[in-house]
């Protein structure tokens, strides 16, 4: 059926006509909310009281899901909310990496706020089309797509009963149906899922943007927490925009001399110096995987191990070498030079629905390599190539996906899990085709993958009620904290990374505090209160990126030629790159700041997600608690892989001499489980929390954040 057949059958359920408006200060001071029960389309103001409180992006999206949902309120009902929220910087492209925007909802995998950050086009295009964010509350009753037409001021809603529901063909779709030319095309982007997501919790939502040079939609993800299963949940089919022309002031910045100033230093530092440092131009984010491997850091056979010699099979540059396009430097946002998105050449299929088609996989990036090859043990390219791609197109979070199925493969070889249970699925650890075949069955809904699709926290439930497994073990494997599956790094050997997972808001995701670098290949934050400081520091440093709409990467993936001359602790917050990001606030809003008052607009932010959490159950103490093996041996395999490491650390404590290997791991257990319990305390006080965990009266008054509606949430909790 041709793309003209497919319209046709779309039937318009209604519309909604707006002024087109004006970016001001990197504001349209204003967002658009969708009713997709009801079909109403309404704008609402942007207030003075949200810039100074939530700032944008992130912020807006709690603020506005708070204001929907109530604390009895589950991730299915109608009431919750997916915010797609831009920031103020988001859409320059004189600065690295400013085309982000974040997703907000209720996650199906923790009953929680999840946050998701993504790359594409659909957050700029959304700001250019006149909106700082996109509300959408409510459940149609049948498949919809929600078009905005920011050319000419017009949001519809459509009934789209025939379109592919898979991204990688939905994407291609519905940007030929939207765009008016093959010239057009780059002005539309596509936010989809797919089939995986209407059968798993962990399902992930695909921001598009059109690559004019191969002629094909390239997909981002917005991988955590499983919003793209909210998504489908609500029978949204996809969200499409359609921009006006890019200009290079399209933000009406208020010092346009400030952002060329940042945007000339960094650029001018990454053409340098990123082919003798990270090589993100080259290999992309894939080059951590060398790194982590000799770091005794890649998370292995469901994070056993921290490396095992077939990780040599799925070094970056073999990807590099045999199956990237690599040519022209390439990024998901104009203007950003450090180009770290990676794209395979055609690739032919050999699973699945699609076998026999030839592709291009968006990727692999590190996390996806790391799940997929070193923790599940498949260390071959081609199927983590193929798994990349079936993931993505289904609408699958490759984390938790390999984080789970790890998960299983180790219950597997236990013996709590047997052919009978999982439909003659051989899953051992490297098990190639049963792990493919696991995934499709997740994109179906059917078999032992409907199961794994549940999610590491009702697994263990299940494998405990129906198998007789052991919960004590389930819990030390389990590699899930507050329901979200583990993101790719072994952290048994870094403190300060159990506690950049475990003290998270959303979860153990690694774009809120990723501290492995600092702690075991730097050895920046070698004492007890340095960790503690540094998971103060870099939580609410990295909040910041998600409320101005930036990326990450160009924050610390390269450094200044000088950047040693700052001690070590100074050094590892890159101050010169922290001076960028206030001359881009300054010159983006005209308001002046510092790296203490960058620090507190995003302390607001964090403190009030926190109390979120809080409202919704969840959010104290007991709620930080990590599975064990994010800490230490789990198992005498474990332990004797690293016995040298281990003894010489206990023999510093005790007299060692005789012991047995299970002798030896508990008294190392119960050092390290203390260990992380006063790491608790030390960040908590830092934080300004309780011991509870709960933000203090105090503390919320001298960030400005002693409202109302916050104080009633805490005062039970005090």
């Amino acid at each position: 059926m041709n793309i003209q057949q497919l319209k046709e059958k779309h039937k318009l359920l209604t519309e909604f006509h707006y002024d087109l408006g004006e970016i001001e200060k990197g504001y349209t001071n204003r967002t658009l909310h969708v009713n997709i029960s009801d079909n109403i389309i309404q704008k609402k103001e942007v207030t003075q009281f949200m810039k100074d409180k939530f700032i944008g992006g992130k912020g807006f999206g709690l603020w506005y899901l708070w204001n929907a949902v109530t604390p009895k309120t589950k991730w299915n009902d109608p009431e919750n909310e997916i915010i797609i929220g831009t920031g103020p910087i988001c859409g320059i492209t004189q600065y690295p990496g400013a085309g982000k925007s974040l997703v907000v909802s209720i996650s199906p995998l923790t009953d929680i706020v999840i946050d998701s950050n993504v790359g594409g086009y659909f957050g700029p295009y959304l700001k250019f089309s006149g909106w700082d964010a996109l509300e959408i509350q409510g459940k149609a009753k049948n498949e919809v797509v929600v078009f905005i037409d920011g050319t000419t001021g017009l949001v519809q809603i459509f009934e789209a009963p025939l379109e592919e529901i898979n991204s990688h063909i939905l994407a291609e779709q519905l940007t030929e149906m939207f765009a008016s030319d093959e010239k057009d095309k780059k002005n539309i982007s596509v936010v989809s899922a797919g089939a995986g997501a209407d059968n798993t919790l962990f399902g992930m939502l695909n921001f598009s943007f059109w690559d004019p040079r191969r002629k094909v939609s390239r997909l981002k993800q917005a991988g955590r927490g499983g919003i793209g299963t909210v998504f489908r949940d609500k029978k949204i089919k996809a969200l499409v925009i359609k921009s006006p022309p890019l200009k290079g002031d399209t933000n009406h910045p208020m010092n346009m001399e400030l952002i060329n100033k940042a945007g000339k230093r960094l650029n001018k530092e990454i053409f340098d110096l990123d082919a003798s440092q990270c090589r993100m131009r080259t290999v992309g984010t894939a080059n951590i995987i060398d790194v982590m491997d000799q770091y005794d850091l890649l998370p292995t056979h469901n994070y056993k191990f921290g490396s095992l010699p077939d990780a040599k099979k799925i070094y970056c540059d073999i990807f590099g070498e045999k199956y990237w396009d690599i040519g022209k430097a390439d990024g998901c946002w104009v203007g950003c030079s450090m180009a770290c998105s990676r794209i395979t050449k055609p690739y032919k299929l050999k699973s699945g629905p699609y076998k026999g088609e030839e592709v291009v996989v968006e990727g692999p990036e590190y996390e996806t390599a790391a799940g997929l090859g070193g923790n599940m043990g498949c260390f071959d390219p081609e199927f983590i190539i193929e798994g990349n791609f079936y993931c993505d197109t289904y609408g699958i979070d490759t984390i938790s996906f390999s984080t789970a199925t790890a998960f299983v493969m180790e219950c597997y070889e236990n013996g709590i899990l047997n052919k009978e249970i999982t439909g003659g699925l051989e899953l051992n650890f490297g098990n190639v085709d049963a792990s493919l075949e696991l995934l499709h069955q997740m994109a179906r809904g059917d078999g032992f993958g409907k199961i794994v699709g549940l999610g590491i926290k009702k697994m263990k439930q299940i494998f405990i009620e129906k198998y007789g497994a052991d919960p004590k073990f389930l819990q030390d494997i389990g590699m899930e904290q507050k329901g979200l599956e583990y993101s790719e790094y072994g952290t048994k050997e870094s403190l300060a990374q159990q506690g950049g997972y475990g003290l998270t808001n959303k979860g153990p995701q690694h774009d809120e505090a990723w501290l492995i670098f600092m702690d075991m290949v730097n050895n920046q934050i070698p004492t007890f209160e340095d960790k503690a400081e540094a998971l103060h520091y870099f939580p609410m440093f990295r909040t910041w990126f998600g409320l101005m709409g930036l990326c990450k990467l160009p924050w610390n993936d390269i450094t200044p030629a000088d950047n040693k001359k700052y001690p070590p602790k100074e050094a590892a917050k890159i101050p010169e790159h922290v001076e960028n990001y206030t001359w881009l606030f300054e010159g983006i809003t005209g308001i002046k700041i510092d790296e203490k008052e960058l620090i507190r607009q995003s302390e607001r932010v964090y403190n009030f997600q926190r109390i979120f959490n809080i409202r919704m159950g969840h959010g104290l103490r007991k709620d930080d608690a990590i599975p064990y093996r994010s800490a230490g041996p789990v198992t005498v395999e474990e332990y004797e892989s690293r016995q040298e490491r281990y003894d010489k650390q206990l023999k510093e404590l005790i007299n060692i001499e005789g012991k047995s290997t299970e002798e030896k791991m508990k008294i190392l257990r119960q050092n390290r489980e203390a260990q992380y319990e006063k790491l608790i305390d030390a960040v908590y006080k830092r934080r300004g929390w309780t011991n509870n965990g709960v933000p203090t009266i105090e503390h919320l008054k001298s960030i400005g954040m002693d409202l109302p509606e916050l104080l009633e949430v805490i005062k039970p909790n005090l």
